[in-house]
């Protein structure tokens, strides 16, 4: 899939309209992506997450949920803190 539109930086729609929020800590991943990066989408086995955007070039990964659901409570501050 490639990207349509990453107007802000938490959120990117996708060519298939799809749309996510990008993890706050995983943002500065996302710095590099272009409108032709490639990336597909897989389901996460992680508490903070439900799926990853992962870039078909270099294999980096950024943790995502649908736009429109909110992060689970308390798991973004704790995953930022590096617990």
């Amino acid at each position: 899939m490639k990207i349509r539109a990453h107007a802000e930086s938490h959120v990117v729609e996708l060519d298939d309209g799809s749309q996510w929020q990008i993890f706050p800590g995983d943002l500065a991943t996302t710095l590099s992506w272009k409108p032709e990066t490639d990336l597909h989408l897989e389901r996460s086995g992680e508490r903070v997450s439900s799926h990853e955007l992962v870039n078909d070039a270099d294999q980096s990964r950024v943790r995502v949920i649908a736009a429109g659901e909110t992060w689970p409570d308390g798991e973004v501050k704790k995953v930022l803190k590096g617990g």
